[in-house]
């Protein structure tokens, strides 16, 4: 096990590139297994989480291919229909991501549970919905493994009763090769969902209404091979914005997918952040006067997350951080995840002044300085709020349990001490 010793107290300078968005690329590996010829994807990130389903991905056959640092080719025409490796699928949720593309080519497939982050119950019932409906039988067995069959998938109406993220993909995954049509009502929609409709339609599928809750998808007997560059994470680009604001330092995010910030810009500037656009670039100036701006006449504002195109859930976090150093009192309500605010203790460890209401709801008051403290890393997003917390800390914070943040952020460590952090990664 790893840790970082990390000194606070810096500003930060220069310009960054946040890397490929992990959403989109799990999804968009996984849907390699539905191309009969190779596939080439670029700006991979470089993470643990993507060489886990890379890792899946050859235990079935698919051979794997490194281009370049953030390239691969995939080839699965000679899929098998062996069960992923167990052990190397219960580390990520992204494992079940595996059902839709393998029902569809090879009719059968045993899961496990997926794992990831512990931010709340995160069901399945959706995913196991959506594929019964297209015409899969499932059962659980002795060992929690999900059995999944089918004699051939065919088009149908899917209403989820969620607008699940994953649970979208599989059922659009599912459906690009079944027989007919596939009508899929309260969709996510995602900018990570739209990446991989993108890439699927890329490689020969019939879909419509990407972007909407509403998707369309005619199914094709077959999908061929093809090309596709991953997007820029919105995430990263939220979380160095944050990490801007924190340590009032002043950062150009270069190729950071404007189009996908409208929500993030208008919760920052609920934070009195300034946040400047030129082009695809935006530039955060330094040493900002953060000023939480009230509502009308007077009430608290809340910084609350919902489906897209509602503020990203997985910016919560940052946002918590960022909120310690505003002048003001602001609202964290986090209506997505049950247990996500549980790691506030670690900041309130560190200074920050912060009621738990109840699992969903806290309520920041600041500024207050941070110091430094011993802390561990809960889950991604929690993990890469308290680097932010701890680059912004008066003195030395130890961070444990960074393998959570790998995950999810490249070389996080080195890239942020590019720009005058002072990071130093450990063994424990």
């Amino acid at each position: 096990m790893q840790k970082f010793i990390v000194e606070g107290g810096f500003p930060l300078s220069g310009s960054i590139t946040p890397s490929g968005n992990k959403n989109e690329a799990l999804p968009v590996l996984a849907a390699t297994l539905l191309a009969q010829e190779a596939v080439i994807i670029h700006n991979i990130p470089d993470i643990l989480d993507i060489a886990i389903m890379r890792q899946l991905l050859i235990s079935l056959g698919v051979v794997v291919t490194q281009i370049d640092k953030h390239s691969y080719r995939f080839d699965s025409s000679k899929l098998q229909s062996t069960v992923p490796d167990e052990l190397e699928a219960v580390q990520i949720r992204g494992s079940f991501l595996l059902a839709g593309p393998l029902l569809a080519r090879k009719k059968s497939i045993d899961l496990p549970a997926p794992g990831g982050d512990r931010i709340g119950l995160r069901p399945v019932q959706t995913h196991l919905t959506a594929l019964e409906m297209l015409g899969a039988s499932i059962e659980q067995n002795e060992k929690g493994l999900y059995q999944m069959r089918t004699k051939g998938l065919a088009g149908t109406e899917i209403y989820l009763d969620e607008a699940s993220v994953m649970a979208t993909e599989n059922a659009v995954m599912a459906a690009v090769t079944a027989r007919g049509k596939t009508n899929i009502y309260n969709a996510a929609c995602e900018p990570h969902v739209q990446g991989l409709c993108n890439f699927l339609v890329n490689l020969g599928a019939k879909i419509e209404g990407i972007g909407s809750n509403s998707i369309i998808i005619d199914g094709v007997p077959e999908l061929g091979g093809g090309e596709y560059t991953i997007q820029p994470d919105h995430t990263e680009v939220g979380s160095f914005i944050g990490l801007a604001a924190v340590t009032g330092s002043e950062l150009i995010i270069k190729n950071a997918g404007v189009k996908y910030l409208r929500m993030t810009k208008l919760m920052f500037e609920k934070l009195g952040v300034e946040i400047q656009v030129n082009g695809d670039d935006i530039l955060i100036p330094k040493k900002q006067q953060l000023i939480v701006q009230r509502d009308v006449p007077g009430g608290i504002p809340k910084i609350d997350d919902a489906p897209w195109p509602g503020f990203p859930a997985d910016l919560t976090s940052i946002m918590t951080v960022v909120a310690t150093q505003c002048s003001g009192a602001v609202l964290i309500f986090e209506k997505m995840f049950e247990s996500r605010l549980f790691w506030v203790d670690k900041l309130i460890e560190m200074g920050a002044q912060i009621i738990l209401c109840d699992p969903h709801r806290a309520v920041v008051s600041g500024p207050t300085s941070l110091k430094g403290a011993r802390v561990s890393s809960p889950d991604i997003r929690a993990g890469m709020a308290l680097l932010i917390a701890a680059l912004g800390a008066n003195g030395i914070t130890e961070i444990h349990n960074i393998d959570q943040i790998d995950r999810g952020y490249e070389a996080i460590d080195k890239r942020l001490n590019a720009l005058g952090a002072k990071i130093n990664r450990v063994m424990e």
